[in-house]
């Protein structure tokens, strides 16, 4: 009879450890709209500002009601090298496309206004921005040097989740920019997101996250 007391005790502390945890990782990231290359010296500051990283991407498909063609979510991550801010980090972005997608004459067009991913490895703020080195961010946004015309309002997170909300929805022949952020979990898994569609409903196309 101790020793299932002791283990009931025990049990009820770890989970409030738990909830504890999740309750300190609930609240809007930070964010920070950098530029391309030089947001990658993050991750490898040789050679700075024309940094590299080696990336490996993965998409998930989807289809919007509604509309004709195939959407896709962008996985993409790379690790950080050694004696970038980033060393022993892994990042992790990605991109919601809609640039296959087009929109039946007379038919109301279906849009992407945030997507939710899991991400249990934790956050971990960098200096995405060269300009201010001393500055430490959650998110960072690809505004220039790449792809995209959409950028993020808002990046809440909620426990393991994270909900990611546009500045405006992704449309039919639109993309949003890349956008990531960094965790200490450097080992990749495959999972699926939530996406949100602007008509109501949604879809749960495949992504990569710690």
């Amino acid at each position: 009879m101790t020793m299932k007391i002791a283990m009931a005790a025990a049990s009820i502390a770890a989970a409030g450890c738990f909830a504890a945890a999740a309750a300190a990782q609930a609240g809007p990231l930070t964010i920070v709209e950098v530029g391309a290359p030089a947001v990658n010296c993050a991750f490898n500051n040789a050679g700075a500002p024309n940094c590299t990283v080696v990336v490996e991407d993965g998409v998930g498909d989807f289809m919007l009601p509604g509309d004709n063609g195939a959407a896709r979510l962008q996985s993409r991550t790379y690790p950080g090298a050694a004696g970038a801010p980033a060393a022993g980090d892994m990042a992790y972005v990605y991109r919601v496309d809609l640039t296959n997608v087009s929109v039946p004459a007379g038919v109301a067009a279906n849009c992407v206004p945030a997507f939710t991913i899991d991400f249990p490895g934790g956050v971990v703020p960098l200096p995405y921005r060269l300009s201010t080195p001393n500055d430490k961010f959650d998110v960072f946004v690809v505004t220039s040097g790449g792809l995209g015309t959409v950028g993020l309002k808002s990046a809440v997170q909620n426990g393991v989740k994270i909900v990611f909300t546009f500045t405006a929805p992704v449309c039919p022949g639109a993309t949003s920019y890349f956008f990531g952020l960094a965790s200490k979990s450097v080992k990749p898994v495959a999972d699926v997101a939530q996406v949100s569609f602007s008509l109501g409903g949604g879809a749960t196309p495949a992504d990569r996250v710690p």
